[in-house]
């Protein structure tokens, strides 16, 4: 699984882009502020139909333009034939996707196609932020390796936005809730079992790449479904049913769930450094890429921004080496074309330097 061909048109400080990459790696340098994280953030854009920052929607477009396009050419795995993806978004916040030449109304087709992985400042927040960031990233997994989980997921949502809907209404019968708290306990149950075995997965694989990659012992990952997970959730919503409507939302489900990543005990965010925090959130990603190999035969993509970052020359190496072994497709940037000049010697590596809008291999 690899780009072959990626065209970029008016995103960011692009005016019309083309490059060829190579199967294995990439590395994209320049200045600060030539464009190189746009590179990237094209690429995330043709994998998930968004930007990386899902609130700043115009913001990809190039000033002075009413929208952009990503087009790349797709390889699959063992196969010679490319599959043609397209992504366009509008300033009106409409997007149009294409792949193999047909049009697409859900983005999931494109996840599908193109499983990204992406470590970049913003991944943080897998540690740091809220437990949103913590879902989306189980979330993804789940959605690759267990085939009936995006049904149920989206059926889950369907039934709970239909709930919180009666609960802001106020004087709701139980009558009323009942049918919709059926519905939801019912894909909760479903969603809450894949996601629990999928982190029941993760976690000794992330515990042994963390320890190929540094000396941290005394990390742990568990999961937290959203609720009590000693009482059924339909108990719960039972006695919650109260606070629910004076609230106007429901309080515990699946929609509450998270991963709690602790470092002897305590939030690994409140007590590690940023280059510890870094190693962690990297041995997540890899595990994840790894689940999704062992399940699909096939590799994701890796887009990895300023891998040298918060990273001693050591760390840097181990961590090279270790994406070294997992023959994915990898795309990197960095500020001097040397920095990973000893890394990956037998890997086939295209160069790509970025400055004043334009890229030259």
């Amino acid at each position: 699984m690899s780009i072959a061909h990626l065209a970029i048109t008016h995103l960011r400080n692009f005016e019309s882009v083309t490059i060829q990459p190579s199967p294995e790696v990439n590395i994209i340098h320049g200045p600060n502020g030539s464009g190189k994280t746009s590179i990237l953030e094209a690429i995330f854009l043709l994998g998930r139909g968004r930007p990386f920052n899902a609130h700043d929607r115009n913001s990809l477009i190039k000033v002075g333009k009413l929208s952009c396009t990503v087009f790349g050419g797709v390889t699959l795995a063992k196969e010679v034939l490319k599959v043609p993806v397209g992504v366009t978004r509008s300033l009106d916040g409409s997007h149009k996707i294409r792949v193999g030449g047909d049009n697409v109304k859900s983005k999931s087709a494109l996840a599908e196609l193109l499983p990204l992985q992406v470590i970049s400042p913003e991944a943080f927040g897998l540690l740091s932020g809220g437990p949103g960031n913590r879902r989306q990233f189980i979330d993804w997994g789940v959605f690759h390796v267990e085939h009936s989980f995006h049904d149920s997921w989206r059926r889950l949502n369907r039934s709970l936005k239909q709930r919180n809907k009666l609960l802001r209404h106020g004087n709701i019968t139980d009558c009323l809730l009942a049918p919709w708290d059926k519905e939801f306990v019912e894909y909760a149950d479903i969603v809450t079992r894949l996601r629990t075995s999928y982190v029941d997965r993760l976690a000794p694989l992330f515990n042994s790449i963390l320890g190929e990659l540094s000396d941290l012992d005394g990390v742990s990952i568990s999961f937290y479904p959203g609720w009590d997970s000693q009482k059924p959730l339909s108990e719960v919503l039972e006695n919650s049913r109260e606070r629910d409507r004076r609230q106007g939302f429901t309080s515990y489900g699946p929609q509450r769930a998270d991963i709690k990543v602790k470092y002897l005990q305590h939030n690994a965010a409140d007590v590690l450094s940023r280059g510890q925090q870094k190693l962690v959130i990297c041995a997540l990603k890899l595990a994840s890429g790894y689940l999704y190999t062992e399940a699909t035969g096939r590799s994701c993509i890796y887009l990895i921004d300023d891998l040298a970052a918060e990273l001693d020359s050591r760390h840097r190496s181990l961590l090279c080496n270790m994406l070294a072994r997992v023959e994915s497709q990898l795309f990197l940037t960095s500020v001097e074309a040397t920095t990973f000049n000893n890394y990956w010697q037998s890997k086939q590596i295209k160069m790509f330097h970025v400055e004043q809008g334009a890229i030259k291999e």
